[in-house]
């Protein structure tokens, strides 16, 4: 059985990736607040990525790392603070749990690390700045890791649009604003964690062996179809 660490598994994608994992595997969640759900196969240790030392963890054959933030502001409002904030959050975030686990992961059993991106990453958005900027150095990372790690480490990334989470819920805050962003997709739906879990589930498995440095768009259509 696999042992997978979770960053940030106790919300949104993050808690239905590990309650998918938990089918099959040993998962290590290490977040902030700790998860509602119990399991034999579940270890949780309580850390702020970007304050704390990650904890020592002898095996490790995987790594998913889900902390993101949804900061939309107007260029004129976006602080420096805010670019930094987001850019630590989301990637030096990322940078910190795969220099940590590095040397562990390696000796796993075909290892692998799935990260987050965003469809703002490519599809200009206004307010998206921030968040934009961020993701889009994740899609950098993935690739220029996915060469250097290649043949032991495969390294991927999910660009969700906007997903029924916690984290959206502003953004998701009424029926109509929910109906308006739905119809925006030219699937006429929205991204539901599960489904987010379900690609990252495959991208950590063996069947996903000839797949690395590659970026996932799960958009419901919004950035490849034109409608």
């Amino acid at each position: 059985m696999k042992t997978i660490i979770v960053v940030g598994g106790s919300k949104g994608i993050g808690q239905a990736t590990v309650t998918k994992l938990l089918k099959h595997c040993n998962v290590v969640n290490i977040s902030r607040t700790v998860p509602k759900l119990t399991h034999e196969n579940l270890t949780h240790y309580s850390c702020n990525i970007r304050t704390d030392n990650l904890p020592h963890i002898d095996d490790v054959d995987g790594i998913v790392y889900c902390p993101g933030s949804i900061n939309l502001k107007p260029i004129d409002r976006l602080s420096l603070d805010d670019f930094k904030n987001d850019f630590e959050i989301n990637v030096l975030g990322a940078v910190k749990t795969i220099q940590k686990y590095l040397s562990v992961l390696k000796k796993g059993n075909k290892p692998a690390i799935v990260l987050f991106s965003t469809v703002a990453a490519k599809l200009g958005m206004p307010f998206h700045a921030s968040i934009a900027a961020s993701k889009s150095s994740i899609e950098g990372l993935v690739k220029s890791l996915g060469a250097e790690l290649a043949p032991t480490i495969r390294i991927n990334a999910i660009a969700p649009t906007i997903t029924n989470t916690q984290l959206a819920s502003k953004l998701l805050r009424n029926e109509k604003i929910v109906k308006n962003i739905t119809e925006r997709h030219p699937l006429k739906r929205i991204l539901n964690p599960e489904e987010v879990a379900d690609m990252t589930d495959f991208l950590l498995s063996n069947k996903a062996a000839s797949i690395s440095g590659q970026i996932f768009e799960m958009d419901c259509g919004i950035v490849s179809f034109k409608i």
